[in-house]
């Protein structure tokens, strides 16, 4: 089928978040947008799929203009989506998951479940995704989620299929897996819109790219484009995607974990074990397949875990059966895996997220009183150090793309009195524009002497960030190893062969 975007706006008051916006997809094509976080891609999706009603212009399938008043409406005509964050019922199985909402029944009334799973059985044996139809969706892996959305969109009749950041919280093996997928879906005739900020992902897998800045298209690029070519088009500047960073100079401050162990409420092993130190001036990053023990390690770091035994020294200081607040006030800034649930609250203000944790006392506070001037001073201030994208420091942090509320967490971990710093899948969902200003904040931080620990499942930017790897399998350590070793060696380490 082929879908024609003409002449896309949408304003959300004075914001013009789709400016005039022109497209064609063409049927078996995979169509990649392309843009930062906040250029409209989105938005645009959102058009299309009925949930937003466009202000001006047309939606045309198969050249005839269609008007869609809800999602609904877009699921009949053939057009299905897969949101970046998974519209799943957890307690459900695969088979429920995807007949909720358009149930089959037999005998006029009761639910044909053996039809739903039957549906399931036929969708995943034509395009090789191997989901049990019976499973759980909790207990399913991501990247096996991610493909139960696509069978819910396949399962009814969707020819224009929109994959919004498919990838955003994939694995690399996952990512791959998805790509053979996408490959697979055009090749019967399937229309793919992959909605993106990765340069390496469209140009492995897109047949044409549509670049959006600011709510604009701005360009368009084919798959062979260098990846300078197309940061460049997105971000509107020449961006250096390499990290600069000089040998380490080591600083007295220390951070030392030893044989760290943890174990969940039955008893079972969390974390096995676990000892390294990351000396003042210096990036450890984690490294590993996620599920591997890097979110506990954290977690225990933070005072966020019971059953914990072994040693977290901070300068000296044992951390371990201490609670949030004292690690926090030992000087301790951290940066959550999933920014929109730990790190910040949408519903507060800009402002309001920069001070949480520090509102009960100076320099925010005084009494229980909070100082306003200060207060908006603040924020001001870290608005334009970070170049957070807002329109004031009362804007709800909810209402920001994602890479702007990354940096909003940015700021407030790294305005504190930091002795050390982490940051967990800090650049997860985010642009290059918005990556190359955290991986230099990062650097910036260890260039001060504060010891730094990175957690992230991009093997691209722990090589790039590290001065040692330490790669986590099962909850256990395999081997701490230098920045220079092989991405053959650690592929061998992440899957649980010791260095």
């Amino acid at each position: 089928m082929k879908l024609e975007l003409r002449g896309i706006t949408k304003r959300f008051g004075a914001l013009v978040a789709n400016d005039h916006i022109s497209l064609t997809i063409e049927p078996g094509e995979i169509h990649c947008l392309l843009g930062e976080n906040g250029a409209g891609k989105s938005t645009l999706m959102n058009v299309l799929y009925g949930l937003y009603n466009a202000d001006e212009g047309q939606i045309l399938l198969d050249d005839t203009a269609v008007t869609f008043s809800g999602p609904g409406d877009a699921m009949a005509a053939g057009i299905g989506m897969v949101h970046q964050h998974f519209m799943l019922i957890p307690v459900f199985t695969v088979a429920e998951n995807v007949m909720l909402g358009h149930e089959p029944t037999r005998a006029g009334t009761l639910l044909d479940l053996p039809a739903a799973r039957a549906l399931v059985r036929e969708i995943s044996q034509r395009f090789g995704f191997e989901v049990d139809p019976d499973a759980l969706v909790e207990d399913l892996p991501v990247g096996v989620q991610q493909r139960v959305e696509i069978i819910k969109a396949l399962a009814r009749d969707a020819r224009v299929l929109v994959l919004d950041e498919p990838t955003a919280v994939l694995t690399p093996q996952e990512t791959d897996e998805l790509m053979v997928i996408m490959r697979g879906l055009a090749a019967s005739g399937t229309s793919i819109v992959f909605i993106t900020h990765k340069l390496r992902e469209v140009r492995e897998v897109a047949d044409r790219i549509t670049v959006m800045r600011l709510g604009k298209i701005v360009g368009t690029a084919s798959p062979t484009s260098s990846t300078s070519e197309l940061a460049e088009l997105m971000v509107g500047r020449a961006v250096d995607l390499t990290v600069k960073k000089d040998e380490p100079q080591f600083t007295a401050k220390e951070f030392d974990v030893a044989h760290l162990t943890a174990l969940d409420a039955l008893g079972n092993h969390l974390l096995d074990d676990v000892s390294f130190t990351i000396r003042g001036g210096e990036v450890l990053a984690i490294a590993g397949v996620q599920g591997n023990g890097q979110t506990e390690l954290t977690e225990a770091i933070l005072g966020l875990r019971s059953h914990v035994s072994g040693s977290i020294r901070l300068n000296g200081t044992e951390l371990v059966g201490s609670s949030v607040r004292k690690v926090l006030d030992a000087g301790v800034g951290f940066v959550p895996e999933d920014r929109q649930k730990d790190g910040i609250i949408g519903e507060f203000t800009v402002a309001e997220n920069l001070m949480l944790d520090r509102s009960t006392g100076n320099p925010f506070a005084s009494g229980l009183n909070i100082k306003f001037g200060y207060l908006e001073d603040f924020a001001s201030s870290a608005i334009t150090e970070f170049d957070i994208r807002t329109q004031g420091t009362d804007t709800l942090a909810g209402r920001l793309s994602g890479g702007n509320q990354q940096k909003v967490v940015l700021a407030r971990e790294l305005s504190r009195d930091l002795q050390l710093f982490i940051a967990s899948q800090p650049t997860r969902g985010l642009d290059v524009g918005s990556i190359e200003f955290v991986h230099d904040r990062i650097i910036a931080t260890r260039d001060a002497g504060i010891p730094v620990l990175i957690v992230s499942t991009e093997l691209d930017e722990v090589v790039s960030l590290a001065d040692r790897i330490a790669v986590m399998y099962r909850g256990k350590i395999v081997g701490i190893v230098d920045a220079t070793t092989s991405r053959t060696t650690l592929g061998e380490m992440m899957a649980g062969i010791a260095a």
